[in-house]
């Protein structure tokens, strides 16, 4: 019986990448670990996270084949247009306009390559496709942004490449279904709607502070402790009991006031190694995070 690793869907799939910067790149990375040939076409100046994180730029490049194209000129189209006759999936970051001025919008590139589909990744779908914008934006539409303070992540763009590899997987698979002569299709990947999906859990009231696991539940927060933090996840109620019944707190309503304060100020004496060492023995589950 073989492994859930060693299965590559995209073992023999050609992918081509002209997206830049962080969400193409990251799905592109995604494609060449389910399997995929992959091969990236870089402007003349690069990829700008070369320039501005380039440890970053090395990860999500890693395994992958690079070369330089300048798409502007007869040359540098000739030899993307070469590369696209033997490509399976073309992956963009382009604005359509830009796609447009470089004859690669969707109408010109099926003409051209009936059999190749095209992932586009976008700021936001349909007619909102030129509007400006970067992850911030996006996830702050979606209302992830709650303060003044940066998201710990690049929720839209990371989410986006996930979202780019799955379209990946279903140009192949409907491509497999139907034979070698399917045409291609156009998927298109707005990143404003990645992050959509990720707000989802807040849209529902999950994450919201009157939620269970958005710090209305006395089981489900981050907590100081004597030398630094824990994060607690005793949310079910069997592992609620067993922390109140660690914390003497009995009987244990996980959303009142009285049993956030009695299990804030216990945590608070308790050491790291302490809450661990109390995590094994009830099986709790908790992270202690040190200072």
């Amino acid at each position: 019986m073989s492994s859930l690793t060693s299965f590559l869907p995209l073992e023999g799939v050609r992918v081509l990448s002209l997206a830049l910067n962080l969400p193409g790149p990251a799905a592109l990375l995604r494609c060449r670990q389910m399997g995929a040939n992959c091969l990236k076409l870089e402007p003349p100046a690069g990829d700008p996270m070369a320039l501005y994180n380039q440890p970053a730029y090395a990860a999500l490049h890693e395994g992958i084949a690079i070369e330089t194209a300048d798409l502007k000129t007869e040359a540098g189209q000739q030899q993307l247009h070469a590369e696209l006759a033997k490509t399976d999936v073309l992956l963009t970051s382009f604005r359509p306009s830009a796609l447009r001025k470089l004859g690669l919008d969707w109408p010109a590139l099926q003409a051209r390559h009936p059999s190749l589909s095209q992932v586009a990744i976008v700021g936001a779908p349909g007619e909102r496709a030129e509007e400006p914008g970067h992850d911030l934006t996006y996830v702050a539409e979606s209302g992830l942004v709650t303060g003044t303070e940066l998201p710990p992540t690049l929720y839209a763009d990371m989410g986006g490449a996930l979202l780019a590899s799955e379209a990946v997987l279903t140009a192949v698979l409907r491509r497999g279904r139907g034979g070698e002569k399917t045409p291609g299709i156009y998927l298109e990947v707005a990143l404003n709607a990645s992050a959509d999906w990720l707000a989802l859990p807040r849209t529902w009231g999950l994450t919201q502070p009157t939620g269970a696991v958005g710090g209305a539940h006395a089981g489900y927060r981050v907590y100081p402790c004597a030398d630094g933090r824990v994060a607690v996840a005793a949310l079910e109620p069997h592992f609620a009991n067993r922390l109140c019944e660690a914390a003497g707190v009995t009987p244990p309503d996980m959303m009142a006031t009285v049993t956030h304060k009695a299990l804030a100020a216990w945590l608070a004496t308790r050491t790291c190694a302490e809450l661990d060492a109390m995590s094994r023995e009830r099986d709790v589950p908790l992270l202690t995070l040190a200072d």
